[in-house]
């Protein structure tokens, strides 16, 4: 069988313009709970900064798989909750995975992941529990607005 340059020019030419009209990847999202860190740790860090700055530590329960837990991310980083986040609160991510990491710490601040997530506990610069949502408040962010984030902060924040 005999090709022509012009065939295989042909050939190369559609290739081309195929690859051009496809879609370009996105980059992947960077995740918000570190699949690495230990909350545990990271949990006894934010207090003893608590204790230093005299605030509160926000323990935010989520996977980097939930949309509804990057909707609540998304809504930290906007105003006015994210000067109510740093003036009066250490924000600590931890990671679920898929239910299946750090549920001792969910049991431990009475989170009950099974209705939810995202799921937040307030607690006070000592660990204590002040507040611990248990009926996944959080759990459909994408159809809430920001200002119930600002609403719920404002509340805690003591």
């Amino acid at each position: 069988m005999r090709v022509s340059t012009t065939s295989i020019l042909l050939v190369a030419a559609l290739s081309g313009r195929v690859a051009l009209t496809q879609e370009p990847t996105k980059p992947p999202k960077p995740n918000i709970y570190s699949e690495t860190t230990d909350a545990h740790l990271e949990i006894k860090k934010a207090l003893a900064t608590a204790k230093l700055e005299h605030k509160r530590v926000l323990l935010d329960f989520g996977g980097n798989w939930c949309g509804d837990c990057r909707a609540l991310d998304a809504y930290y980083h906007q105003e006015p909750n994210a000067t109510l986040l740093k003036t009066y609160f250490i924000l600590v991510d931890v990671n679920i995975g898929k239910f299946d990491k750090n549920v001792d710490i969910a049991k431990k601040y009475e989170v009950p992941l099974e209705k939810g997530v995202p799921a937040v506990a307030v607690l006070d610069a000592n660990g204590q529990l002040l507040f611990s949502q248990k009926h996944g408040e959080f759990e459909s962010m994408r159809r809430m607005d920001v200002s119930s984030v600002t609403e719920f902060l404002q509340h805690s924040k003591g």
